[in-house]
């Protein structure tokens, strides 16, 4: 029996959206073990101040990989048989990832420009495109999960609706988890300028422990769309 061995787009994009499950749930992890540096105050500040380094340094792979997620699945679909089935054309790939980059810019920016004016424009502009993507995918998500042939389809794609609305979670819980941090920036810069106190301590632990709620529901959606896209419950394997 002969095995055809080679590169296509569809064995790409799988590599694709297998790296970027692996960079964005194993970069979190990063992200939260050095979190628990921060919120100890016996520390001193420059310790802690270098567990925060490490922690936005970890950040970017998730960061990074949430934006390129829907892209990758986009292409994943396009190079399957769901390509078809949803009416999915080249130049419709090409816009999502046109958008899907312009937004990746944006959001590197919002990054790089830290507390500036320039930084805060990137900011809300990135935080538009999150809250207005989550609703989106949500609405799309949950949709294909009532309907019983949603946008006429007729193979019960019910496990891809799941997985776009587990997609639009992660980046609602994204949302969420930047709202609960608003006060770690103005209290960790007061503990390295003035030191710890109490009020201090409230800001940096608070702050970050408001947001671990959010941290495990993206953890939840991510196995669980990793889950439905190799199960594909529901239907026949692609």
């Amino acid at each position: 029996m002969e095995v055809a061995h080679g590169l296509n787009g569809h064995t790409l994009a799988i590599l694709l959206h297998i790296l970027l499950f692996v960079y964005w749930l194993g970069g979190d992890l990063g992200v939260y073990y050095a979190s628990r540096f921060i919120i100890k105050p016996e520390l001193q500040p420059e310790s802690r101040a270098i567990a925060a380094k490490i922690m936005v340094g970890c950040d970017m792979a998730p960061r990074v990989s949430l934006i390129l997620f829907g892209a990758s699945g986009l292409t994943l679909m396009f190079y399957g048989p769901l390509g078809d089935e949803f009416f999915l054309t080249g130049w419709m790939l090409a816009l999502a990832w046109v958008g899907t980059l312009s937004w990746l810019t944006v959001s590197l920016l919002e990054a790089r420009g830290g507390d500036s004016r320039r930084g805060h424009v990137y900011h809300r502009a990135d935080l538009y495109v999150r809250w207005l993507l989550s609703l989106a995918l949500v609405a799309v998500g949950a949709y294909a999960l009532v309907a019983a042939e949603p946008f006429g389809v007729e193979t019960n794609p019910k496990w891809l609706g799941g997985k776009v609305l587990a997609y639009g979670l992660c980046v609602f819980c994204g949302v969420m988890i930047r709202r609960a941090l608003r006060p770690f920036g103005p209290a960790f810069g007061a503990l390295l300028t003035t030191g710890s106190t109490p009020e201090v301590e409230d800001g940096i632990q608070g702050s970050i422990r408001r947001s671990e709620p959010w941290v495990y529901g993206i953890w939840a959606m991510v196995v669980l769309a990793a889950v439905l896209g190799v199960i594909k419950p529901g239907t026949a394997a692609f």
